[in-house]
């Protein structure tokens, strides 16, 4: 059996680039995708940013797709911050994202 480790740098934003992650936001945000890729079978190796965007290194499975582990990330995020009211006006993420391979060394 092949063993395979597909390690991204993966980075998005918020719509229109719109500061909503403040830095009390921002750590319960943080805390809660790491929590939730957790449950998904999600490997966050490291995950910060800033008001407008999220920067993560992440583990890909061989048999998920990039697109598949955004929007489970990105869209269960955005849901989550919206029903708990995070943010004074609804929250979204853009659609885009940024990914590349990175190499770690453990």
């Amino acid at each position: 059996m092949a063993y395979v480790k597909n390690w991204l740098h993966c980075v998005w934003g918020t719509k229109n680039r719109t500061p909503f992650l403040t830095e009390a936001t921002r750590s319960r945000v943080l805390e809660h995708i790491t929590q939730n890729a957790s449950s998904k079978g999600i490997y966050i190796k490291v995950l910060n940013g800033s008001k407008e965007h999220l920067h993560c290194l992440l583990s890909l499975d061989p048999d998920r797709s990039l697109s598949y582990v955004m929007q489970l990330i990105k869209g269960e995020a955005s849901f989550w911050i919206n029903r708990n009211r995070l943010t004074k006006y609804k929250f979204e993420w853009a659609e885009e994202y940024y990914a590349v391979y990175d190499v770690v060394w453990i």
